[in-house]
């Protein structure tokens, strides 16, 4: 395993329970944290899982098409159709496509992609030392 493939690891394993965390915190801004907080980790998930998977892809690209689809995703929220549903009502999956459109969650996943790109750039030059 190289040393990209490693630190991207790491970064993977502490953003993920982080984003988990934020679904089940219940202390003080407990709504924000669960609701709006959560994206930039998602965010940053998507992007770190991109980057370990394609590594010929650029951070820029990464964390551009990560913001792109999951804006796109969020207008999907606002589709209710039967099925869609239906994958709503699994945790893991509701967690992924969402459940509800809100216009302020744009600003969350432009903050995610760009904390992504940051700790992409930041494991590349950490990589190749």
């Amino acid at each position: 395993m190289n040393k990209r493939t490693l630190l991207n690891l790491i970064a993977l394993l502490i953003i993920t329970p982080l984003g988990f965390f934020t679904k089940f915190y219940t202390g003080a801004s407990s709504a924000w944290v669960n609701n709006s907080l959560g994206g930039v980790f998602y965010e940053i998930f998507w992007c770190l899982l991109i980057f370990l998977i394609y590594t010929k892809f650029k951070p820029v690209l990464i964390a551009i098409v990560v913001f792109l689809i999951t804006c796109a995703l969020e207008f999907t929220q606002l589709w209710k159709p039967e099925f869609l549903e239906i994958l709503r009502e699994n945790f893991l999956l509701r967690t992924a496509i969402g459940n509800s459109f809100t216009w302020s969650d744009f600003p969350y996943y432009l903050i995610g992609s760009i904390g992504g790109f940051v700790l992409m750039i930041m494991i590349k030059k950490i990589s190749e030392r």
